[in-house]
């Protein structure tokens, strides 16, 4: 296999220069997005010197999502969606002027900066789903897993870069600058965007309100390939997500060495830069859903080996290796879903896709944290990773449809389950 076939596909910034100045304004907003998680963080540490409102800070940014995503897909498929994309950015972008006004202020109370952080978390609720049709109508069919690896392995070098960056200037320029620069970041986002066509939903529009989120959710139950590709993740995620168990783990095994515990999230994130600049042998293959579910079982496999090595440098080896899964796994689940799922209801999905990816690895914070304190940190690992494996496991072996499919058009139709009849797409 030659060299260029396994580096990452660049035929769609070749192919749409739309797509090419949508990816620049993307790259620029998720630094940003990156700089302002960290502020947010230190700002509100700064303010209370409290871990229940550092906490809060994540709570913030995943009620919105969670409450107003498949309302947001629902009303993203009524509409133009790059008229939505645009308001949501110019909302995303006021609030991070707001925010950067009170921290050059400095005297607004800790509970007026949450709210403004869940404000923009619901602006962003709904640009997600509008974005999620943009990469399948601006590429070829044959080109779609390759636009996604191109935002994956920007969204992973920007998760590297933004946290340093806000470090650099919170200490330099201070909180309100950081704020005001992922102010800027939005602009760039929205100069990207705005090139777009108008990207009317191509079928019939979403029913309105509850009954187009319930339309959503039929298509999902129906369709056994995009929901056994969810299934999957929520099992890698919710089984098995290590970050919580990071300090407990550093403190049991390598001598609770703050530099080694600060290595751990960077080695997950060059794993995940490192397979997605190599994906390129994967994404012209054709067949997602076995590359996810082979990505997610090596995920819990590298986890398990991970609780069970007291080798620090080993131990950040098999962490980039479960960084490096997690990214194939991403970009498979996004193709799944955005090849699989008709155009009409792709705001829809887009959401839930999104729900998952966020309280996901959530849950499996907290399922981590609770079951390390009653065992450890490595029984929380180990047990975590074997239990994702046995999950893919059964997803592989009751959705043959996910393990056997390659990419076919999504031409609204929805399998049958277990020798139904196939239901009417809504």
């Amino acid at each position: 296999m030659s060299l260029a076939r396994t580096l990452i596909d660049v035929r769609p910034l070749r192919s749409s220069p739309v797509f090419r100045r949508l990816l620049i304004g993307r790259t620029v907003s998720v630094l940003g997005g990156f700089m302002t998680m960290v502020t947010v963080m230190y700002q509100v540490w700064d303010m209370t010197r409290s871990t229940a409102w550092t906490g809060a800070v994540g709570l913030a940014q995943a009620l919105p999502l969670v409450v107003f995503g498949l309302f947001a897909g629902a009303w993203v498929d009524r509409a133009d969606r790059r008229r939505i994309y645009l308001t949501a950015t110019v909302g995303q972008a006021a609030c991070s002027v707001l925010l950067a006004v009170q921290g050059f202020s400095g005297h607004v109370p800790v509970a007026a900066v949450l709210a403004l952080v869940a404000v923009q978390s619901a602006f962003g609720a709904l640009g997600a789903p509008a974005a999620g049709v943009f990469v399948p109508r601006l590429l070829p069919k044959d080109q779609v897993a390759a636009g996604l690896a191109l935002n994956q392995i920007t969204g992973q070098s920007m998760m590297l870069l933004g946290p340093a960056l806000a470090g650099l200037l919170l200490g330099r320029l201070g909180i309100g600058a950081c704020y005001l620069l992922d102010a800027l970041s939005f602009g760039v986002a929205f100069y990207g965007a705005f090139g777009l066509p108008a990207l009317e939903p191509e079928g019939e529009p979403s029913r309105a309100g509850a009954h187009g989120v319930l339309d959503g959710l039929r298509f999902l139950a129906g369709q056994r390939v995009v929901r056994g590709a969810l299934i999957t993740d929520l099992a890698a995620t919710v089984l098995s997500f290590p970050v919580s168990l990071f300090p407990l783990v550093n403190a049991e095994r390598f001598g609770n060495d703050p530099r080694t515990l600060g290595l751990f999230l960077s080695a997950l994130a060059v794993g995940g830069v490192t397979a997605t600049a190599l994906s390129g042998s994967l994404t012209r293959l054709g067949r997602p859903g076995t590359v996810m579910l082979c990505a997610s079982a090596t995920w819990g496999a590298a986890l398990v080996l991970f609780g069970l090595s007291a080798n620090p440098w080993i131990g950040l080896a098999l962490l980039a290796v479960a960084g490096a899964a997690d990214a194939t796994s991403v970009v498979s689940r996004s193709t799944i879903v955005q090849t699989r799922t008709p155009d009409a209801l792709l705001g829809r999905v887009t959401a839930a896709e999104q729900i998952v990816g966020q309280a996901g690895p959530s849950l499996g914070n907290v399922r981590g944290g609770l079951l390390a304190g009653w065992t450890s940190g490595a029984t929380a690992l180990v047990t975590g990773g074997l239990m994702c494996v046995l999950a893919v496991a059964s997803v592989a072996a009751t959705t043959p449809e996910l393990r056997e499919g390659a990419m076919e058009p999504a031409d609204g139709t929805m399998e049958p389950a277990d020798g139904a009849a196939a239901p009417e797409a809504p």
